[in-house]
């Protein structure tokens, strides 16, 4: 007796020890298969039936970031798996994708409804929030780093997302939509002629009151917005491309003016708002002679690179075919003046620049002009301000900052422009 009973204790301390059955199956059903598009079922509240798809890559990360994907009008999850880019960028990256699907006959998002485009109103955000909430659930995803992105409706449909949850989404990309409450009825209708047509135009704050009200009383930091229209789109015509730019500059406090402006591939003009590098608040490429089916092959890497999600994307930007920076010191005591003189010798102009140096040990910037400096000591960078982003071929600009020192009032001895080098003197 006293042999079986101890062969007994450890086999029913391991049981006492392990989790139920039911529990078990439960951890190991609630994660999908790898590196497969799969359909998740009974993910949350899903008030007009929407499927979610889900993508998760063999090098998911711990706590990985996630990007929604929101497919076109008569398209649906699996075809915006298959037509983009996202997966592939998710094997290298390790990010999650969810692909939303719409299952009412016009395959169309709703981003007219009253419900949709309200915090928690119903619809279609309440579904697509509530995959969210599933991914986050599932596989501790951060919350700092979820994204929306889609094409057409749901270009659409990203607008909307970051109107109704600016909480939940970081940033979005909109590729050829139109702004929050653009295409709002009352009616049941699902479409809006005006709004497709480019005939409804406001005043930058009346749009982003759209914004604001569908969150009252929000007063937490926005999604930032990166838009993409061409010039020819004969359904959601060009003029809504201007009217998202007014919304999302102004949901963010920006004036319409661009802080950089650049052309990132031909026919391409990019306009960024708020800031220069990757991550402006706004950002908005507009494609000369484009139609309304603009996304290419590529486009979904800028998004992501626009996400911050990756570290191979395009450059911040264009390089300079060539560079020279001139500086002289005026030193005191414990202070100095530095002057900055950057040449353009490249032959083709340098639309939106950042200037790196290193300052010497103890040098700290106490102020500036001609560019914003930052941080104050160590590695800084230098960024253009609004009237002196663009450097013709063969034309400089002049930028300074005074600094104090704790001896040694040296100039730094070696600069570079958008990344590349630059030659001295």
């Amino acid at each position: 007796m006293r042999t079986l009973l101890a062969a007994l204790v450890p086999l029913l301390l391991a049981l006492l020890a392990a989790p139920p059955a039911a529990a078990r199956g439960t951890e190991a059903e609630a994660a999908a298969p790898t590196a497969a598009l799969t359909e998740i079922t009974g993910f949350g509240a899903n008030p007009s039936n929407l499927q979610m798809y889900l993508y998760v890559p063999d090098s998911v990360t711990a706590h990985p970031a996630v990007v929604v994907a929101v497919h076109y009008c008569t398209g649906s999850g699996p075809a915006m798996y298959s037509n983009t880019e996202y997966a592939s960028l998710a094997d290298r990256h390790g990010f999650i994708v969810v692909y939303p699907s719409v299952t009412r006959a016009s395959k169309c998002f709703d981003v007219a409804s009253p419900q949709a485009l309200r915090r928690d109103g119903g619809s279609d955000p309440v579904g697509i929030k509530s995959m969210v909430d599933w991914v986050v659930r599932t596989y501790d995803a951060d919350t700092r780093r979820i994204f929306a992105t889609g094409i057409s409706s749901g270009a659409m449909m990203t607008n909307v997302l970051l109107g109704d949850y600016p909480d939940v989404f970081a940033a979005g990309a909109a590729f050829s939509g139109v702004p929050f409450a653009c295409f709002a009825t009352t009616n049941g209708s699902e479409w809006n002629s005006d709004c497709a047509n480019g005939t409804v135009v406001r005043t930058p704050q009346a749009w982003g009151d759209l914004v604001r009200g569908a969150y009252p009383g929000y007063t937490g930091p926005r999604p930032r917005m990166q838009l993409w229209h061409g010039t020819e789109d004969d359904v959601l015509r060009y003029p809504n491309f201007g009217e998202e730019i007014k919304q999302w500059t102004d949901v963010h406090g920006l004036t319409q003016t661009p802080s950089a402006t650049d052309s990132p591939a031909a026919g391409w003009t990019r306009t960024r708002y708020g800031g220069t590098g990757d991550r402006a608040p706004v950002e908005a490429i507009s494609l000369q002679g484009v139609g309304h089916n603009l996304y290419a092959s590529g486009m979904g890497a800028r998004a992501i690179t626009f996400f911050g999600l990756d570290t191979e994307g395009p450059a911040p930007q264009p390089q300079p075919g060539g560079c020279r920076v001139t500086v002289t010191t005026n030193a005191w005591n414990t202070g100095l003046t530095a002057s900055v003189t950057i040449t353009n010798t490249g032959s083709t102009a340098i639309n939106g620049w950042k200037l790196g140096f290193t300052l010497p040990s103890g040098q700290t910037v106490t102020n500036g002009w001609g560019a914003g400096y930052a941080p104050t000591s160590g590695s800084v960078t230098a960024t253009n301000v609004s009237y002196n982003g663009t450097i013709a071929p063969n034309a400089s600009v002049s930028i300074g900052y005074q600094a104090t020192h704790t001896g040694n009032s040296a100039a730094p001895s070696a600069f570079t422009l958008n990344g590349a080098a630059c030659a001295s003197g």
